[in-house]
């Protein structure tokens, strides 16, 4: 007796294995990011780098904060890549990655349009009912 194996299903398609890595990179991505912005200090910083670039003691200054704790805090914004650090000597400034920020306003675009589209819809169909009453 003769028992053959198919093997196709062991022949994977490459641009697909890149194009679901691509989607699962920018959701992952974007759990970084939204979960960097989930502190509050965190979200304080982003405002004052977003003013203008800050070294990190200008950035540690508002905060009651040890300079780890300010540090630990600085790496989860830059695994976000909402910030970039630059080092010249001793000094390191910061300033705001903006394109992390598009990223939310793109994917929080979707849903407004979700709702604005649900609004006008409801609004044609009270439109519609309040018609049917006169």
């Amino acid at each position: 007796m003769l028992i053959l194996y198919l093997t196709k299903w062991l022949n994977v398609n490459k641009k697909t294995i890149i194009i679901n890595h691509m989607v699962n990179n920018d959701q992952n991505n974007l759990n970084e990011i939204f979960s960097a912005l989930s502190d509050p200090t965190r979200r304080e910083m982003i405002q004052m780098v977003a003013e203008k670039e800050r070294t990190v003691s200008e950035l540690a200054e508002p905060f009651d904060m040890s300079l780890a704790g300010i540090s630990k805090h600085i790496k989860v914004l830059e695994r976000a890549h909402l910030i970039d650090r630059n080092i010249k000597g001793r000094v390191h400034i910061l300033r705001l990655n903006a394109y992390s920020l598009s990223q939310v306003n793109e994917w929080l675009r979707f849903y407004e349009i979700f709702w604005d589209n649900r609004f006008d819809l409801l609004e044609s169909e009270l439109l519609k009912a309040k018609k049917k009453e006169h």
